[in-house]
């Protein structure tokens, strides 16, 4: 039935990697179903016929959809089906767009979707790796115009060597994850998170992994040549070459002089009569071309900064190549926050906030790994007013998600352990100005936040980023782009990381890819650029994290009991809990091995929680001193509860320092006492003295003398006889 069907395998990292063709979706432009170990996923790519009309862009979108079928799992939303894109699945079709976008044709306008789906999940071999292979064996087998293949692999670092795709044991001791993609020749993406590791080590792993990669893209070539397709011409959207040549001859003065500026407002403001000097001037000259009027210029102003660059090596705006604009830290700005920070960079300015709550704040995960939680959040916002413009605000989009994560993934390795520091952490960076490079402004806003709001972190994280221009064999670097120079030049190399080595990287191209002197040039730049934002202005803000919380702050507290005693502190229906929780003004989560955290605004309340449930759990030693309630009176005493669910025995003979004749003329029900332990017997039941504990707490002294021997415990009836003989 299936005539052509083709299979292909090959070994990746010692897991079978199996490719299949013409079984599954026959009418799309492109397919295969990959498998790598048990991790299966279908790749598909499809080109709309025609161009789509009023655009001037590219129109590819990449869709990485998990299935939560392929972990077994049924989705937990109430209409039980998969819903929008799960954030690690925005950052999946990211990772995958990246190094496959630049090889497209750049004047095409046909629209191009991807769609990967995972359809079964094996730990040990990462759906992503498998999906980025199968994307490029799609495109590469498809009619579709494409410059590929690529290939896709990460490498971990464990005891000083390098593992290609690390199994999931190997990916929880690895001091790096990093994915790297790349064509026959050159390195076309890198997305990064380290714990500190050191230059030499990130190039040495990035270039191990490009070796490997080259092999998969020879598996991929033999397929190709074996079953691909010839690719379709298509119509070319680019401009008149004589038209822009006429509009550069007209315009290319003014454009020189509008650019040279380091203020963005000033460069739009001088831009725009020049936009109108030039549709006046072109728009009857070219009628068929009017629409391509304002992509000339667009054209002109990037060649402009390019020739700036790479012949004069000058910058828009006036800096050295290496050389970063002015920088300004401040904490502690908004009042009532756990914790703020802002940062700014030339006219790029972040403003991160921290938030500090219980650990059951986590955040919740239902998809297709093994993480169920992160109690560290990061979310950037990146509002319209940040660049000058206005519009509605839609949510988050996908860059807005790439840039959070890519701010968390450079602050999780400087982060205290759960149990150094048991809070769940949500930071929110907001983006007040942009100019280029808003994602590394909030990692060093952030570090500023977290220290601010007195987080232990281990180190201070910086973020910067690295442009790029390149002509034939010719390139130069320069460090802490704006935005002419990301929108003109042909990368973004953020790196991000500690005095002390790399959390996080993140590798944008226009290009096809990198050479490896063009990577070990942006390390080095990176490094010495983040080490002088950290000495200059960070470190004199705030040179530590604080000792102390804010006192809008929840104080959180520890302590753990035995698995058997849970029962016991929540209760039948959680009435002991809710009754701490109420009497203490506090929130108790309690853990399956039985840690049980405390969290409460006032420090006391919380450490008197902590007392409750460790008197619930724990017999109390003689000699501790309490403070409890009285629950009931008899002729023979009190009995006051010292925790919700514990109470115990104040004989009437240790109810004060002087005589009592009768219990109500010492205590009433519902008074607030303090009691000292004296016994605990052989059932658990608690003698305890009110005579005891006021001498020992209050020093008062006593009327007369009474035995220390704890009177005897026994029934109600028993003590009422004895109270009677009396």
């Amino acid at each position: 039935m299936f005539e052509n069907f083709r299979k292909f395998e090959t070994v990746l990292a010692g897991r079978p990697l199996v490719v299949e063709t013409g079984k599954m979706s026959q009418l799309a432009g492109g397919s295969c179903l990959v498998r790598y170990g048990e991790t299966e996923v279908l790749c598909n790519a499809t080109m709309s016929a025609n161009p789509r009309e009023g655009i001037d862009f590219f129109p590819l979108s990449v869709d990485f959809e998990e299935k939560l079928y392929s972990v077994g799992k049924i989705p937990g939303s109430f209409q039980r089906r998969e819903g929008k894109p799960s954030d690690k699945a925005v950052l999946a079709s990211r990772v995958i767009d990246r190094p496959i976008r630049p090889l497209f044709p750049k004047d095409m306008r046909n629209d191009v979707g991807i769609v990967a789906t995972v359809m079964s999940v094996d730990p040990d071999c990462s759906p992503e790796i498998t999906a980025m292979i199968g994307v490029s064996i799609a495109l590469s087998i498809s009619e579709i115009p494409w410059n590929g293949p690529i290939s896709g692999l990460s490498v971990g670092l464990i005891d000083g060597e390098f593992i290609i795709n690390p199994t999931a044991q190997q990916r929880a001791e690895s001091q790096m994850a990093v994915t790297v993609a790349s064509t026959e020749n050159l390195v076309a993406m890198i997305e990064a998170g380290a714990n500190e590791v050191s230059d030499e080590d990130m190039y040495n792993g990035i270039m191990f992994a490009h070796e490997e990669n080259k092999k998969v893209v020879a598996f991929i070539n033999d397929i190709k040549a074996q079953i691909g397709r010839e690719k379709v011409d298509f119509p070319s959207n680019d401009p008149d070459p004589a038209m822009y040549d006429a509009i550069k001859e007209f315009a290319i003065e003014d454009v020189k002089l509008a650019l040279d500026t380091d203020d963005k407002r000033v460069r739009d403001q001088r831009l725009k009569p020049i936009y109108t000097a030039v549709h006046e001037k072109f728009d009857e000259q070219f009628p068929e071309q009017g629409n391509k009027i304002d992509e000339c210029l667009y054209m002109l102003q990037k060649y402009v900064v390019r020739r700036w660059l790479l012949d004069d090596g000058k910058r828009v705006d006036g800096r050295g190549i290496d050389e970063i604009r002015p920088l300004e830290a401040e904490v502690d700005l908004l009042s009532r926050v756990h914790g703020s920070g802002m940062f700014s960079r030339g006219q790029t300015q972040v403003l991160t906030i921290t938030t500090l709550g219980p650990v059951s704040n986590a955040q919740m995960l239902d998809g297709i790994d093994e993480e169920e939680n992160k109690r560290y959040m990061h979310h950037y916002n990146f509002p319209s007013y940040s660049v000058g413009e206005t519009r509605p605000s839609r949510g988050p989009g996908r860059r807005e998600v790439g840039h959070g994560a890519l701010a968390e993934k450079a602050l999780v390795p400087v982060l205290p352990s759960v149990e150094e520091f048991p809070y769940a952490m949500r930071l929110v960076s907001e983006v007040l100005s942009s100019n280029g490079s808003t994602s590394q402004g909030s990692i060093c806003a952030s570090t500023l936040s977290l220290m601010a709001a007195g987080v232990p972190i281990k180190a201070p994280v910086a973020g910067i980023s690295c442009g790029l221009v390149t002509e034939g064999d010719r390139f130069i670097t320069m460090v802490d782009i704006q935005g002419l120079e990301d929108f003109f030049g042909d990368m973004d190399f953020k790196v991000a990381g500690t005095k002390n080595g790399i959390t996080a990287i993140q590798m944008d191209l226009k290009i096809d890819g990198l050479t490896p002197e063009i990577i070990k040039e942006a390390l080095e730049k990176t490094h010495t650029a983040r080490n002088y934002i950290l000495d200059e202005v960070m470190i004199p803000a705030i040179p530590a994290p604080r000792e102390e919380l804010s006192k809008y702050a929840p104080k959180m507290l520890t302590t753990k009991v035995a698995v058997e005693k849970i029962s016991d502190v929540i209760g039948k229906q959680g009435k002991v809990i809710q009754k701490i929780c109420a009497e203490c003004n506090c929130k108790v989560d309690v853990e399956e091995d039985g840690t049980i955290f405390v969290s409460a605004i006032d420090l006391d309340d919380a450490k008197r929680a902590i007392m409750m449930i460790e008197t619930i759990a724990n017999d109390p030693e003689p000699g501790s001193i309490y403070k409890g309630i009285v629950t009931r009176i008899m002729s023979f005493g009190a009995f006051v509860e010292i925790a919700p669910g514990k109470e115990g025995l104040v004989h009437i003979s240790r109810l004060d320092v002087k005589r009592t004749e009768k219990v109500e003329d010492c205590v009433s029900v519902g008074d607030e006492v303090i009691v000292k332990v004296l016994e605990v017997d052989e059932q658990g039941r608690l003698n305890l003295s009110r005579r005891d504990a006021l001498i020992e707490v209050e020093g008062l002294v006593p009327e007369n003398t009474i035995s220390d021997a704890p009177p005897r415990r026994s029934g109600g009836r028993d003590f009422n006889r004895n109270d009677r003989r009396r």
